[in-house]
Protein backbone atom coordinates (compact mmCIF):
# COMPACT_ATOMS: atom_id res chain seq x y z
CA UNK A 1 0.00 0.00 0.00
CA UNK A 2 1.32 3.45 -0.92
CA UNK A 3 2.31 5.82 1.84
CA UNK A 4 1.50 9.50 1.48
CA UNK A 5 4.59 11.66 1.42
CA UNK A 6 4.91 13.69 4.62
CA UNK A 7 8.05 15.64 3.72
CA UNK A 8 7.13 19.29 3.99
CA UNK A 9 9.18 22.07 2.36
CA UNK A 10 11.73 23.83 4.56
CA UNK A 11 9.79 26.56 6.35
CA UNK A 12 6.43 24.85 5.73
CA UNK A 13 5.55 26.07 2.23
CA UNK A 14 7.02 26.64 -1.21
CA UNK A 15 7.60 30.19 -2.37
CA UNK A 16 5.95 30.96 -5.73
CA UNK A 17 6.97 34.21 -7.44
CA UNK A 18 5.47 33.40 -10.86
CA UNK A 19 2.65 35.78 -11.77
CA UNK A 20 -0.75 34.38 -12.68
CA UNK A 21 -1.60 34.39 -16.44
CA UNK A 22 -4.02 37.32 -16.13
CA UNK A 23 -1.33 39.38 -14.35
CA UNK A 24 1.44 38.63 -16.86
CA UNK A 25 0.04 40.66 -19.75
CA UNK A 26 -0.22 43.75 -17.61
CA UNK A 27 3.32 43.21 -16.31
CA UNK A 28 4.64 42.82 -19.87
CA UNK A 29 3.05 46.12 -20.91
CA UNK A 30 4.51 47.84 -17.86
CA UNK A 31 7.98 46.39 -18.54
CA UNK A 32 8.26 48.25 -21.85
CA UNK A 33 8.42 51.56 -19.96
CA UNK A 34 10.96 50.44 -17.37
CA UNK A 35 14.77 50.51 -17.28
CA UNK A 36 16.31 47.06 -17.58
CA UNK A 37 19.02 45.07 -15.85
CA UNK A 38 20.55 42.28 -17.91
CA UNK A 39 21.17 39.30 -15.65
CA UNK A 40 24.19 37.04 -15.81
CA UNK A 41 23.69 33.32 -16.41
CA UNK A 42 24.26 32.81 -12.68
CA UNK A 43 21.59 35.33 -11.71
CA UNK A 44 19.15 33.75 -14.19
CA UNK A 45 19.60 30.37 -12.49
CA UNK A 46 19.15 31.98 -9.08
CA UNK A 47 16.01 33.80 -10.21
CA UNK A 48 14.50 30.58 -11.58
CA UNK A 49 15.04 28.68 -8.34
CA UNK A 50 13.84 31.61 -6.25
CA UNK A 51 10.68 31.83 -8.35
CA UNK A 52 9.77 28.15 -8.08
CA UNK A 53 10.49 27.76 -4.37
CA UNK A 54 13.74 25.77 -4.50
CA UNK A 55 15.29 28.36 -2.14
CA UNK A 56 12.26 28.52 0.19
CA UNK A 57 11.66 30.29 2.49
CA UNK A 58 13.76 32.93 0.67
CA UNK A 59 11.45 34.95 -1.58
CA UNK A 60 13.81 37.54 -3.09
CA UNK A 61 17.44 38.35 -3.68
CA UNK A 62 18.74 38.94 -0.16
CA UNK A 63 18.37 42.33 1.47
CA UNK A 64 21.09 43.89 3.61
CA UNK A 65 20.07 42.30 6.92
CA UNK A 66 19.54 38.85 5.40
CA UNK A 67 22.91 39.13 3.65
CA UNK A 68 24.70 40.18 6.85
CA UNK A 69 23.25 37.34 8.89
CA UNK A 70 23.83 34.74 6.18
CA UNK A 71 27.48 35.73 5.85
CA UNK A 72 28.04 35.80 9.63
CA UNK A 73 25.62 33.16 10.92
CA UNK A 74 24.22 31.15 7.95
CA UNK A 75 20.74 32.42 8.81
CA UNK A 76 18.14 34.74 7.36
CA UNK A 77 16.83 37.58 9.51
CA UNK A 78 13.87 35.37 10.53
CA UNK A 79 16.28 32.73 11.86
CA UNK A 80 15.92 30.23 9.00
CA UNK A 81 19.06 28.41 7.91
CA UNK A 82 20.49 29.83 4.70
CA UNK A 83 24.21 29.15 4.22
CA UNK A 84 24.90 30.77 0.81
CA UNK A 85 24.24 34.44 -0.10
CA UNK A 86 21.73 34.69 -2.97
CA UNK A 87 22.21 38.23 -4.23
CA UNK A 88 21.75 40.40 -7.29
CA UNK A 89 24.99 42.36 -7.73
CA UNK A 90 24.77 45.55 -9.76
CA UNK A 91 26.63 48.75 -10.43
CA UNK A 92 25.75 51.91 -8.49
CA UNK A 93 23.08 53.73 -10.45
CA UNK A 94 21.70 50.60 -12.18
CA UNK A 95 18.39 51.19 -10.46
CA UNK A 96 16.74 53.81 -8.25
CA UNK A 97 15.27 53.00 -4.87
CA UNK A 98 11.49 52.60 -4.75
CA UNK A 99 11.37 52.23 -8.52
CA UNK A 100 10.70 49.22 -10.72
CA UNK A 101 13.21 47.59 -13.03
CA UNK A 102 12.78 44.88 -15.67
CA UNK A 103 15.02 41.83 -15.26
CA UNK A 104 16.17 40.32 -18.56
CA UNK A 105 18.37 37.36 -19.45
CA UNK A 106 21.66 37.65 -21.41
CA UNK A 107 19.65 37.43 -24.66
CA UNK A 108 17.46 40.32 -23.49
CA UNK A 109 14.38 38.15 -22.94
CA UNK A 110 12.05 39.59 -20.31
CA UNK A 111 11.88 37.47 -17.15
CA UNK A 112 10.57 39.56 -14.28
CA UNK A 113 9.89 42.95 -12.72
CA UNK A 114 11.50 43.89 -9.43
CA UNK A 115 10.72 46.83 -7.19
CA UNK A 116 14.06 48.01 -5.83
CA UNK A 117 13.57 48.37 -2.08
CA UNK A 118 17.24 48.18 -1.05
CA UNK A 119 20.64 48.83 -2.62
CA UNK A 120 23.58 48.14 -0.33
CA UNK A 121 27.34 47.77 -0.64
CA UNK A 122 29.03 44.45 0.13
CA UNK A 123 32.59 43.33 0.84
CA UNK A 124 34.06 40.66 -1.47
CA UNK A 125 36.85 39.66 0.90
CA UNK A 126 34.47 39.37 3.83
CA UNK A 127 32.11 37.14 1.85
CA UNK A 128 34.98 35.06 0.50
CA UNK A 129 36.52 34.43 3.91
CA UNK A 130 33.31 33.92 5.88
CA UNK A 131 31.26 31.94 3.35
CA UNK A 132 33.87 30.08 1.32
CA UNK A 133 36.71 30.05 3.84
CA UNK A 134 39.23 31.64 1.49
CA UNK A 135 40.22 34.67 -0.55
CA UNK A 136 42.44 32.56 -2.84
CA UNK A 137 41.81 33.51 -6.46
CA UNK A 138 42.14 29.85 -7.51
CA UNK A 139 38.70 29.29 -6.01
CA UNK A 140 36.38 29.85 -9.01
CA UNK A 141 33.74 31.85 -7.14
CA UNK A 142 36.39 34.10 -5.51
CA UNK A 143 37.80 34.96 -8.93
CA UNK A 144 34.31 35.46 -10.36
CA UNK A 145 33.18 37.76 -7.53
CA UNK A 146 35.87 40.27 -8.52
CA UNK A 147 33.80 40.98 -11.63
CA UNK A 148 30.49 41.44 -9.80
CA UNK A 149 29.01 44.86 -9.12
CA UNK A 150 29.73 46.38 -5.73
CA UNK A 151 26.07 46.98 -4.85
CA UNK A 152 23.40 44.33 -4.18
CA UNK A 153 19.78 45.02 -5.11
CA UNK A 154 16.78 43.57 -3.31
CA UNK A 155 13.02 43.91 -3.50
CA UNK A 156 9.73 42.26 -4.35
CA UNK A 157 9.82 40.24 -7.58
CA UNK A 158 7.04 39.21 -9.95
CA UNK A 159 8.21 36.65 -12.50
CA UNK A 160 6.60 36.98 -15.91
CA UNK A 161 8.30 34.06 -17.64
CA UNK A 162 10.64 31.41 -16.33
CA UNK A 163 13.86 31.11 -18.37
CA UNK A 164 13.38 29.23 -21.62
CA UNK A 165 14.87 25.74 -21.32
CA UNK A 166 14.23 23.72 -24.47
CA UNK A 167 16.35 20.66 -23.70
CA UNK A 168 15.01 17.70 -21.68
CA UNK A 169 11.81 19.60 -20.90
CA UNK A 170 10.12 16.52 -19.43
CA UNK A 171 12.87 16.26 -16.82
CA UNK A 172 12.94 19.91 -15.75
CA UNK A 173 10.69 19.57 -12.73
CA UNK A 174 9.94 22.45 -10.37
CA UNK A 175 9.90 21.62 -6.65
CA UNK A 176 6.10 21.29 -6.76
CA UNK A 177 6.24 19.00 -9.82
CA UNK A 178 9.01 16.93 -8.27
CA UNK A 179 7.04 16.50 -5.07
CA UNK A 180 3.98 15.46 -7.08
CA UNK A 181 6.03 12.82 -8.93
CA UNK A 182 7.36 11.46 -5.65
CA UNK A 183 3.85 11.41 -4.23
CA UNK A 184 2.76 9.22 -7.15
CA UNK A 185 5.38 6.69 -6.11
CA UNK A 186 4.32 7.02 -2.49
CA UNK A 187 7.10 7.21 0.07
CA UNK A 188 7.68 8.40 3.60
CA UNK A 189 11.41 8.68 2.91
CA UNK A 190 13.26 9.96 -0.16
CA UNK A 191 17.03 10.06 -0.63
CA UNK A 192 18.50 12.65 -3.02
CA UNK A 193 21.74 12.37 -4.95
CA UNK A 194 23.47 15.56 -6.06
CA UNK A 195 25.80 15.15 -9.02
CA UNK A 196 27.58 17.12 -11.73
CA UNK A 197 29.38 14.09 -13.21
CA UNK A 198 28.40 11.00 -15.21
CA UNK A 199 27.27 8.03 -13.12
CA UNK A 200 29.53 5.00 -13.13
CA UNK A 201 28.89 1.58 -11.61
CA UNK A 202 30.11 2.65 -8.16
CA UNK A 203 27.61 5.54 -8.13
CA UNK A 204 24.84 3.25 -9.28
CA UNK A 205 25.62 0.79 -6.49
CA UNK A 206 25.87 3.59 -3.93
CA UNK A 207 22.53 5.16 -4.86
CA UNK A 208 20.70 1.81 -4.86
CA UNK A 209 22.11 0.97 -1.44
CA UNK A 210 21.13 4.40 -0.13
CA UNK A 211 17.54 3.95 -1.34
CA UNK A 212 17.43 0.52 0.27
CA UNK A 213 18.83 1.93 3.52
CA UNK A 214 16.14 4.63 3.83
CA UNK A 215 13.41 2.34 2.40
CA UNK A 216 12.35 4.90 -0.13
CA UNK A 217 12.95 6.03 -3.72
CA UNK A 218 15.97 7.85 -5.09
CA UNK A 219 15.70 11.43 -6.30
CA UNK A 220 18.46 11.56 -8.89
CA UNK A 221 18.94 15.32 -9.04
CA UNK A 222 21.85 16.39 -11.28
CA UNK A 223 22.89 20.02 -11.60
CA UNK A 224 22.45 21.39 -15.12
CA UNK A 225 23.00 25.08 -14.37
CA UNK A 226 26.53 26.33 -13.73
CA UNK A 227 29.02 23.75 -12.50
CA UNK A 228 32.82 23.69 -12.66
CA UNK A 229 34.44 24.70 -15.93
CA UNK A 230 35.77 21.60 -17.64
CA UNK A 231 32.98 19.31 -16.38
CA UNK A 232 31.33 16.98 -18.87
CA UNK A 233 28.55 19.04 -20.49
CA UNK A 234 25.08 18.49 -19.08
CA UNK A 235 23.67 17.31 -22.42
CA UNK A 236 25.99 14.31 -22.37
CA UNK A 237 25.48 13.71 -18.67
CA UNK A 238 21.70 13.78 -18.84
CA UNK A 239 21.72 11.26 -21.68
CA UNK A 240 23.69 8.91 -19.41
CA UNK A 241 21.33 9.50 -16.47
CA UNK A 242 18.31 8.84 -18.63
CA UNK A 243 19.57 5.58 -20.11
CA UNK A 244 20.64 4.36 -16.66
CA UNK A 245 17.32 5.11 -14.98
CA UNK A 246 15.42 3.48 -17.83
CA UNK A 247 17.52 0.30 -17.97
CA UNK A 248 19.06 -0.18 -14.52
CA UNK A 249 16.46 1.10 -12.02
CA UNK A 250 12.81 0.21 -11.46
CA UNK A 251 10.40 3.05 -12.25
CA UNK A 252 9.11 2.94 -8.67
CA UNK A 253 12.64 3.31 -7.29
CA UNK A 254 13.82 6.53 -8.92
CA UNK A 255 12.74 10.00 -10.03
CA UNK A 256 15.12 11.78 -12.40
CA UNK A 257 14.79 15.56 -12.28
CA UNK A 258 17.14 18.31 -13.46
CA UNK A 259 18.18 21.23 -11.27
CA UNK A 260 19.12 24.58 -12.85
CA UNK A 261 21.42 25.42 -9.97
CA UNK A 262 24.39 27.77 -10.30
CA UNK A 263 26.91 26.03 -8.06
CA UNK A 264 29.38 28.06 -6.02
CA UNK A 265 31.69 25.07 -5.39
CA UNK A 266 31.41 26.19 -1.77
CA UNK A 267 32.20 22.96 0.07
CA UNK A 268 30.53 22.54 3.49
CA UNK A 269 28.19 25.52 3.28
CA UNK A 270 27.15 24.51 -0.21
CA UNK A 271 26.42 20.97 0.97
CA UNK A 272 24.05 22.35 3.61
CA UNK A 273 22.45 24.52 0.92
CA UNK A 274 22.00 21.43 -1.25
CA UNK A 275 20.23 19.70 1.64
CA UNK A 276 17.71 22.55 2.00
CA UNK A 277 17.12 22.64 -1.77
CA UNK A 278 16.46 18.87 -1.82
CA UNK A 279 14.10 19.20 1.15
CA UNK A 280 12.09 21.65 -0.92
CA UNK A 281 11.99 19.11 -3.76
CA UNK A 282 10.61 16.42 -1.47
CA UNK A 283 13.65 14.58 -0.08
CA UNK A 284 14.52 14.02 3.58
CA UNK A 285 17.87 12.28 3.04
CA UNK A 286 20.91 13.41 1.05
CA UNK A 287 23.93 11.41 -0.06
CA UNK A 288 26.94 13.53 0.90
CA UNK A 289 30.20 12.32 -0.57
CA UNK A 290 33.84 13.11 0.12
CA UNK A 291 34.71 16.76 -0.54
CA UNK A 292 31.12 17.51 -1.54
CA UNK A 293 31.01 20.57 -3.86
CA UNK A 294 34.75 21.08 -3.51
CA UNK A 295 36.53 23.15 -6.19
CA UNK A 296 39.82 21.24 -6.10
CA UNK A 297 43.21 22.59 -5.08
CA UNK A 298 44.20 26.06 -3.90
CA UNK A 299 47.22 28.04 -5.09
CA UNK A 300 49.52 26.02 -2.83
CA UNK A 301 48.26 22.69 -4.15
CA UNK A 302 46.15 21.84 -1.08
CA UNK A 303 42.40 21.04 -1.10
CA UNK A 304 40.20 24.00 -0.20
CA UNK A 305 38.12 21.84 2.16
CA UNK A 306 38.62 18.72 4.24
CA UNK A 307 37.20 15.47 2.81
CA UNK A 308 34.47 15.17 5.46
CA UNK A 309 33.83 18.82 6.35
CA UNK A 310 30.63 18.85 4.29
CA UNK A 311 29.22 15.71 5.90
CA UNK A 312 29.89 17.11 9.37
CA UNK A 313 28.14 20.43 8.71
CA UNK A 314 25.06 18.82 7.14
CA UNK A 315 24.85 16.33 10.02
CA UNK A 316 25.19 19.13 12.57
CA UNK A 317 22.05 20.84 11.22
CA UNK A 318 20.18 17.67 10.25
CA UNK A 319 17.48 17.99 12.92
CA UNK A 320 16.73 21.57 11.85
CA UNK A 321 16.69 20.98 8.10
CA UNK A 322 14.88 17.66 8.36
CA UNK A 323 17.45 16.15 5.99
CA UNK A 324 19.59 13.26 7.21
CA UNK A 325 23.02 12.49 5.80
CA UNK A 326 23.52 9.19 4.02
CA UNK A 327 27.24 8.56 3.83
CA UNK A 328 29.33 5.71 2.50
CA UNK A 329 32.99 4.92 2.48
CA UNK A 330 34.59 4.62 -0.96
CA UNK A 331 33.01 1.94 -3.17
CA UNK A 332 35.64 -0.49 -4.53
CA UNK A 333 35.36 -3.31 -7.04
CA UNK A 334 36.25 -6.77 -5.73
CA UNK A 335 38.10 -8.24 -8.69
CA UNK A 336 37.64 -11.93 -7.94
CA UNK A 337 34.05 -11.64 -6.73
CA UNK A 338 32.90 -9.31 -9.53
CA UNK A 339 30.98 -6.92 -7.29
CA UNK A 340 31.24 -3.58 -5.48
CA UNK A 341 31.65 -3.12 -1.75
CA UNK A 342 32.40 -0.32 0.68
CA UNK A 343 36.11 -0.13 1.37
CA UNK A 344 35.44 -0.16 5.13
CA UNK A 345 33.90 -3.63 4.77
CA UNK A 346 36.70 -5.14 2.71
CA UNK A 347 39.20 -7.39 4.47
CA UNK A 348 42.86 -6.38 4.24
CA UNK A 349 44.65 -8.01 1.33
CA UNK A 350 41.50 -8.45 -0.77
CA UNK A 351 42.21 -7.84 -4.45
CA UNK A 352 40.40 -4.73 -5.68
CA UNK A 353 40.37 -2.80 -8.92
CA UNK A 354 39.81 0.94 -9.28
CA UNK A 355 40.00 3.70 -11.87
CA UNK A 356 40.45 7.29 -10.68
CA UNK A 357 38.72 10.27 -12.25
CA UNK A 358 42.06 11.30 -13.74
CA UNK A 359 42.51 7.84 -15.27
CA UNK A 360 39.00 7.98 -16.74
CA UNK A 361 39.94 11.13 -18.59
CA UNK A 362 43.62 10.55 -19.36
CA UNK A 363 43.83 6.81 -20.01
CA UNK A 364 40.42 6.11 -21.51
CA UNK A 365 38.32 9.02 -22.80
CA UNK A 366 41.23 11.17 -23.97
CA UNK A 367 42.75 8.20 -25.82
CA UNK A 368 39.47 7.07 -27.36
CA UNK A 369 39.49 3.82 -25.34
CA UNK A 370 36.11 2.56 -24.16
CA UNK A 371 35.65 2.32 -20.40
CA UNK A 372 35.52 -1.27 -19.06
CA UNK A 373 32.12 -2.79 -18.29
CA UNK A 374 32.97 -3.47 -14.64
CA UNK A 375 33.47 0.28 -14.21
CA UNK A 376 30.72 1.76 -16.40
CA UNK A 377 27.60 0.33 -17.97
CA UNK A 378 28.13 -0.24 -21.73
CA UNK A 379 25.32 2.16 -22.65
CA UNK A 380 26.96 4.92 -20.57
CA UNK A 381 30.42 4.16 -21.97
CA UNK A 382 29.00 4.47 -25.52
CA UNK A 383 27.53 7.92 -24.82
CA UNK A 384 30.76 9.17 -23.25
CA UNK A 385 32.82 7.82 -26.14
CA UNK A 386 30.58 9.65 -28.64
CA UNK A 387 30.93 12.95 -26.79
CA UNK A 388 34.61 12.76 -25.88
CA UNK A 389 37.10 13.09 -28.74
CA UNK A 390 40.72 12.04 -28.12
CA UNK A 391 42.74 14.57 -26.14
CA UNK A 392 44.71 15.68 -29.20
CA UNK A 393 41.39 16.84 -30.70
CA UNK A 394 40.17 18.64 -27.60
CA UNK A 395 40.39 22.39 -27.11
CA UNK A 396 42.91 24.26 -24.99
CA UNK A 397 43.98 27.80 -24.22
CA UNK A 398 47.60 28.96 -24.01
CA UNK A 399 47.59 32.27 -22.14
CA UNK A 400 50.72 34.45 -22.38
CA UNK A 401 51.01 37.12 -19.70
CA UNK A 402 53.83 39.60 -19.05
CA UNK A 403 54.87 43.22 -19.34
CA UNK A 404 54.61 45.18 -22.56
CA UNK A 405 57.67 44.27 -24.62
CA UNK A 406 58.28 41.02 -22.76
CA UNK A 407 58.08 38.94 -25.94
CA UNK A 408 54.57 37.52 -25.63
CA UNK A 409 53.39 38.18 -29.16
CA UNK A 410 56.57 36.95 -30.85
CA UNK A 411 56.57 33.68 -28.91
CA UNK A 412 52.82 33.26 -29.47
CA UNK A 413 53.24 33.70 -33.24
CA UNK A 414 55.98 31.06 -33.34
CA UNK A 415 53.94 28.66 -31.21
CA UNK A 416 50.95 29.13 -33.51
CA UNK A 417 53.02 28.06 -36.52
CA UNK A 418 54.32 24.99 -34.70
CA UNK A 419 50.84 23.96 -33.61
CA UNK A 420 49.47 24.24 -37.13
CA UNK A 421 52.44 22.20 -38.34
CA UNK A 422 51.36 19.49 -35.89
CA UNK A 423 47.82 19.38 -37.21
CA UNK A 424 46.00 21.59 -34.72
CA UNK A 425 43.51 24.29 -35.65
CA UNK A 426 44.66 27.48 -33.91
CA UNK A 427 43.05 30.83 -33.18
CA UNK A 428 45.39 33.66 -32.20
CA UNK A 429 44.12 36.48 -29.96
CA UNK A 430 46.75 39.19 -29.55
CA UNK A 431 46.05 41.97 -27.08
CA UNK A 432 46.85 44.81 -29.49
CA UNK A 433 44.79 43.28 -32.30
CA UNK A 434 41.83 42.61 -29.99
CA UNK A 435 41.85 46.25 -28.86
CA UNK A 436 41.60 47.31 -32.50
CA UNK A 437 38.49 45.20 -33.11
CA UNK A 438 36.75 43.36 -30.27
CA UNK A 439 37.58 45.99 -27.62
CA UNK A 440 37.66 49.11 -29.75
CA UNK A 441 36.70 52.13 -27.66
CA UNK A 442 37.89 50.77 -24.32
CA UNK A 443 40.37 52.84 -22.37
CA UNK A 444 43.07 51.79 -19.91
CA UNK A 445 41.32 52.14 -16.58
CA UNK A 446 41.31 49.02 -14.40
CA UNK A 447 37.66 48.42 -15.30
CA UNK A 448 38.32 48.73 -19.04
CA UNK A 449 41.40 46.51 -18.82
CA UNK A 450 39.41 43.87 -16.98
CA UNK A 451 36.64 44.11 -19.57
CA UNK A 452 39.18 43.66 -22.36
CA UNK A 453 40.73 40.58 -20.74
CA UNK A 454 37.35 39.03 -19.95
CA UNK A 455 36.28 39.52 -23.56
CA UNK A 456 39.40 37.71 -24.73
CA UNK A 457 38.72 35.03 -22.13
CA UNK A 458 35.15 34.56 -23.28
CA UNK A 459 36.20 34.09 -26.90
CA UNK A 460 39.00 31.77 -25.79
CA UNK A 461 36.58 29.63 -23.78
CA UNK A 462 34.25 29.28 -26.76
CA UNK A 463 37.11 28.31 -29.10
CA UNK A 464 38.42 25.75 -26.61
CA UNK A 465 34.95 24.35 -26.02
CA UNK A 466 34.58 23.85 -29.78
CA UNK A 467 37.80 21.83 -29.89
CA UNK A 468 40.30 24.41 -31.12
CA UNK A 469 43.51 25.64 -29.56
CA UNK A 470 43.53 29.36 -28.82
CA UNK A 471 46.77 31.25 -28.21
CA UNK A 472 46.27 34.50 -26.30
CA UNK A 473 48.92 37.17 -25.77
CA UNK A 474 47.84 40.01 -23.51
CA UNK A 475 49.53 41.86 -20.66
CA UNK A 476 46.62 40.87 -18.36
CA UNK A 477 48.20 42.58 -15.34
CA UNK A 478 45.70 41.59 -12.63
CA UNK A 479 45.81 38.13 -11.04
CA UNK A 480 42.10 38.00 -10.20
CA UNK A 481 41.11 38.63 -13.81
CA UNK A 482 43.48 35.95 -15.09
CA UNK A 483 41.99 33.50 -12.58
CA UNK A 484 38.50 34.44 -13.77
CA UNK A 485 39.59 33.53 -17.31
CA UNK A 486 41.07 30.25 -16.05
CA UNK A 487 37.70 29.41 -14.49
CA UNK A 488 35.90 30.43 -17.68
CA UNK A 489 38.04 28.19 -19.87
CA UNK A 490 38.44 25.36 -17.36
CA UNK A 491 41.60 24.71 -15.37
CA UNK A 492 42.33 21.41 -17.14
CA UNK A 493 42.62 23.07 -20.53
CA UNK A 494 44.19 26.38 -19.48
CA UNK A 495 47.98 26.77 -19.76
CA UNK A 496 49.29 30.00 -18.25
CA UNK A 497 52.68 31.06 -19.61
CA UNK A 498 54.43 33.81 -17.67
CA UNK A 499 56.89 35.67 -19.91
CA UNK A 500 59.20 36.89 -17.16
CA UNK A 501 61.27 39.59 -18.82
CA UNK A 502 62.85 42.29 -16.61
CA UNK A 503 61.31 45.75 -16.81
CA UNK A 504 64.59 47.35 -17.93
CA UNK A 505 64.79 44.92 -20.88
CA UNK A 506 61.21 45.68 -21.86
CA UNK A 507 62.03 49.40 -21.82
CA UNK A 508 65.10 48.87 -24.03
CA UNK A 509 62.98 47.00 -26.58
CA UNK A 510 60.28 49.70 -26.70
CA UNK A 511 60.46 51.00 -30.28
CA UNK A 512 57.28 53.06 -29.86
CA UNK A 513 58.64 54.99 -26.89
CA UNK A 514 55.63 54.19 -24.69
CA UNK A 515 57.73 53.49 -21.61
CA UNK A 516 59.62 56.75 -22.05
CA UNK A 517 56.33 58.67 -22.33
CA UNK A 518 55.08 56.94 -19.18
CA UNK A 519 58.28 57.89 -17.35
CA UNK A 520 57.73 61.52 -18.38
CA UNK A 521 54.12 61.39 -17.20
CA UNK A 522 52.69 61.75 -20.71
CA UNK A 523 50.90 58.37 -20.39
CA UNK A 524 49.05 57.62 -17.17
CA UNK A 525 48.35 54.18 -15.73
CA UNK A 526 51.06 52.38 -17.70
CA UNK A 527 51.64 48.81 -16.50
CA UNK A 528 55.00 48.46 -14.76
CA UNK A 529 55.48 52.23 -14.31
CA UNK A 530 52.56 53.76 -12.42
CA UNK A 531 50.16 50.80 -12.55
CA UNK A 532 51.05 47.42 -11.03
CA UNK A 533 51.72 44.15 -12.80
CA UNK A 534 50.71 41.23 -10.56
CA UNK A 535 53.05 38.44 -11.62
CA UNK A 536 51.68 34.86 -11.51
CA UNK A 537 52.72 32.98 -8.38
CA UNK A 538 52.26 29.50 -9.86
CA UNK A 539 52.10 29.63 -13.68
CA UNK A 540 52.05 26.43 -15.69
CA UNK A 541 55.22 27.58 -17.45
CA UNK A 542 57.64 30.44 -16.93
CA UNK A 543 59.88 31.53 -19.78
CA UNK A 544 62.41 34.29 -20.29
CA UNK A 545 63.28 35.92 -23.57
CA UNK A 546 66.71 37.40 -22.82
CA UNK A 547 68.87 34.31 -23.26
CA UNK A 548 66.27 32.10 -24.96
CA UNK A 549 64.98 32.59 -28.50
CA UNK A 550 61.31 32.79 -29.44
CA UNK A 551 61.64 29.42 -31.17
CA UNK A 552 63.21 27.62 -28.20
CA UNK A 553 60.52 29.02 -25.91
CA UNK A 554 57.77 28.06 -28.35
CA UNK A 555 59.10 24.52 -28.59
CA UNK A 556 59.21 24.31 -24.79
CA UNK A 557 55.52 25.20 -24.68
CA UNK A 558 54.78 22.78 -27.52
CA UNK A 559 56.34 19.99 -25.47
CA UNK A 560 54.19 20.93 -22.49
CA UNK A 561 51.09 20.73 -24.69
CA UNK A 562 52.31 17.39 -26.02
CA UNK A 563 52.83 16.17 -22.45
CA UNK A 564 49.27 17.19 -21.58
CA UNK A 565 48.02 15.37 -24.69
CA UNK A 566 46.77 18.41 -26.64
CA UNK A 567 49.32 17.71 -29.36
CA UNK A 568 49.62 14.20 -30.72
CA UNK A 569 52.79 12.44 -29.72
CA UNK A 570 55.27 11.73 -32.50
CA UNK A 571 54.98 8.27 -34.06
Amino acid sequence: MKQETIIEPYGGKLVDLVAAPEEREELKRRAWTLPSIQLSDRAVCDLELLATGAFSPLDRFMDKEDHRRVVEEMRLSDGSLSPIPITLPALPGDARLDSEVALRDPRNELLAIMRVEEAYEWDRREVGQAVFGTTDQRHPIIAEMEQWGGVNLSGRIRVIELPNRFDFKDLRLTPAQCRARLKEIGAANVVAFQTRNPLHRAHEELTKRAAERVRGPLLLHPVVGLTKAGDVDHYTRVRTYRVLTEKRYKSTEVVLALLSLAMRMGGPREALWHAIIRRNHGANHLIVGRDHAGPGMDSSGKPFYGPYDAQELVEKHSAETGVKVVSFSEMVYLTKEGRYEESSKVAPGTETTAISGTQVREEYLNKGIKLPEWFTRPEVADILAESYPPRHRQGACVWFTGLSGAGKSATAETLTELLVEHGRTVTALDGDVVRTHLSKGLGFSKEDRDTNILRIGFVASEVARAGGIVVCAAISPYAATREAVRSMVGAERFVEVYVNTPLEVCEERDTKGAYAKARRGEIKGFTGIDDPYEAPTSPDLEIETVSHSRESNARLILEELRRKGFVKAAA
